[in-house]
């Protein structure tokens, strides 16, 4: 296949997998016009109750965002164990530098200190070693862990829970771009104390807007949770907690339950993709392209492909990607440490060099599930083709 055959070759084309899947949407999405139930409807029920059995926990809690869900899950952690609304500035919650604003936002957002701590080179994700190295230099008042499961790949949840019973830690595991994905044989999301999802359009479970959910096997950390999505009460019209208006739309709900039952096939489609992209870079033996590593224990749903370009190079590869019509991203270009907005609000453990070192280098490769055989070739023959 020429690329002069073929308009541009997407990171994601939501259209071809909505044309998939049009008649589960379409019928769940006719259901809602006739119930007229847009509060809390029949679906929001339904997609907590199908998601706590994929994922194997006692509770789910359907919320506004992938963003509300970190906020909430961490504002009901507040209210459990100090019985104060917020965490106080004083309290320590360690995650990656690595990832999307809304991870460090929402430790800034619940009251706490962000400590960020260093990657893992190979798996982009945070680096245990570092973490077992600042528990065990006695930091006061660390209250919690949030490990993000990066691009689709499993955080080292063993060592991470090993940390958090040591020093009475919470975990909230970042499940943005994982959902699917496990650690050994439990699903993400349900190893920790919680994990909080994100149906952006673009994830692996993706809605038609914004959506989240909060999974836990905490009676009452659950509780708290859906008082604070309908403004802090069990009744609305007197409230026990600051709370917000982040209900999971019924709509959204409808729209994710119909695509909930193709996200194994899908995901097995990633993998698939994948494992020839990978089948190339073998191939090639480009020094200054590095793939993704996977470890033994993780089961990679591969939200993205992401690739290391080294030696200086990321832009001169992008460039002739686009020069060939195929699509790129960079996710991200600015580890959290560096922004304004955590510049005197968060702390950084040691320095943070990998970190520094990946939003330079990394870049990450069309993964649409459906793309075909014939279009993963030709992506193939032309990334082959970059010049070392």
């Amino acid at each position: 296949m020429k690329t002069e055959n073929i308009k541009e070759v997407q990171m994601l084309d939501l259209g071809l997998e909505y044309e998939y899947m049009k008649e589960d949407i379409d019928l769940a999405i006719a259901k809602c016009l006739q119930h007229q139930k847009w509060i809390f409807g029949p679906e929001v029920t339904g997609l907590e109750e199908e998601i706590a059995k994929y994922l194997g926990v006692k509770h789910c809690v359907g919320v506004s965002s992938g963003t509300e869900a970190l906020l909430i899950a961490l504002r009901a952690f507040a209210i459990k164990t100090t019985g104060n609304e917020f965490y106080d500035v004083h309290d320590k919650i360690i995650t990656s530098p690595f990832t999307f604003t809304a991870t460090g936002d929402a430790i800034l957002r619940a009251g706490a200190t962000p400590v960020f701590i260093d990657i893992d080179p190979k798996t982009y994700n945070i680096d245990v070693s570092k973490i077992k190295k600042y528990l065990e230099g006695a930091p006061e008042r660390v209250v919690g862990i949030i490990p993000v499961h990066l691009y689709g790949q499993t955080c080292d949840m063993e060592n991470i829970l090993a940390f958090a019973k040591e020093y009475g830690l919470f975990v909230l595991e970042d499940v943005a771009q994982a959902f699917g994905g496990k650690w050994k044989d439990k699903k993400l999301g349900s190893i920790g104390t919680a994990g909080a999802f994100s149906f952006f359009p673009s994830k692996n479970l993706g809605g038609f807007g914004d959506g989240g959910m909060i999974a836990t096997n905490d009676d009452e950390a659950a509780g708290l949770m859906r008082m604070l999505i309908k403004h802090g009460g069990k009744d609305k019209y007197n409230v026990d907690h600051i709370g917000y208006n982040a209900r999971l739309d019924t709509l959204q709900a409808a729209i994710i339950l119909a695509k909930l039952k193709y996200i194994d096939e899908f995901n097995d489609k990633r993998r698939k993709i994948a494992d020839l992209y990978n089948q190339v870079f073998d191939e090639i033996g480009n020094r200054s392209l590095v793939p993704p590593a996977s470890s033994n224990n993780a089961y990679h749903v591969y939200h993205q492909y992401t690739v290391r370009v080294e030696n200086g190079r990321r832009d001169d590869f992008q460039k002739y990607l686009k020069s060939q019509k195929i699509s790129s991203m960079i996710y991200y270009p600015q580890p959290l440490h560096n922004m304004k907005v955590f510049g005197g609000r968060s702390i950084v453990f040691e320095t943070l060099p990998e970190s520094e070192k990946a939003v330079k280098e990394v870049i990450s490769l069309p993964m649409e599930p459906l793309m075909t055989r014939d279009v993963i070739s030709m992506v193939s023959e032309i990334i082959k083709k970059f010049p070392s």
